[in-house]
């Protein structure tokens, strides 16, 4: 039986994310190739899936416990053929994890977009 070890949120403002998205350089340092083709595919919503993202990055640095010590990079957002966020560890984040497993849902609304993160094992 899992166990929750922590729970992260977090709220990204959209415009924010917005004013990036031509920024190859943040792209490059926040996300990972494979994200950062999925933000460019979403047309007009892209600011909206740019700032979901980030904001998961975020609610798993929270769940685990450990502020910005990890590289988001190793915190990578992918998503199955039916549109569902998940997580894909890799290096820090992976060993921040110890095994366990993060879930995670994102949603936007107006302005803002939010992830919450589980992390249980």
């Amino acid at each position: 039986m899992c166990k929750v070890q922590g729970v992260g949120i977090d709220l990204c403002d959209i415009s924010r994310m917005e004013k990036n998205l031509r920024d190859d350089r943040f792209l490059k340092r926040f996300f990972t190739e494979a994200e950062a083709t999925y933000i460019r595919g979403r047309g007009l919503s892209a600011g909206q899936s740019m700032a979901g993202i980030f904001a998961a990055k975020e609610a798993f640095l929270k769940a685990v416990g450990v502020g910005l010590a990890l590289p988001l990079q190793d915190i990578e957002v992918l998503h199955t053929e039916l549109g569902q966020p998940y997580y894909h560890l890799t290096g820090k984040a992976e060993e921040a994890a110890d095994g366990g497993e993060a879930l995670l849902s994102i949603t936007h609304e107006g302005l803002m977009a939010a992830a919450v993160c589980i992390w249980q094992k």
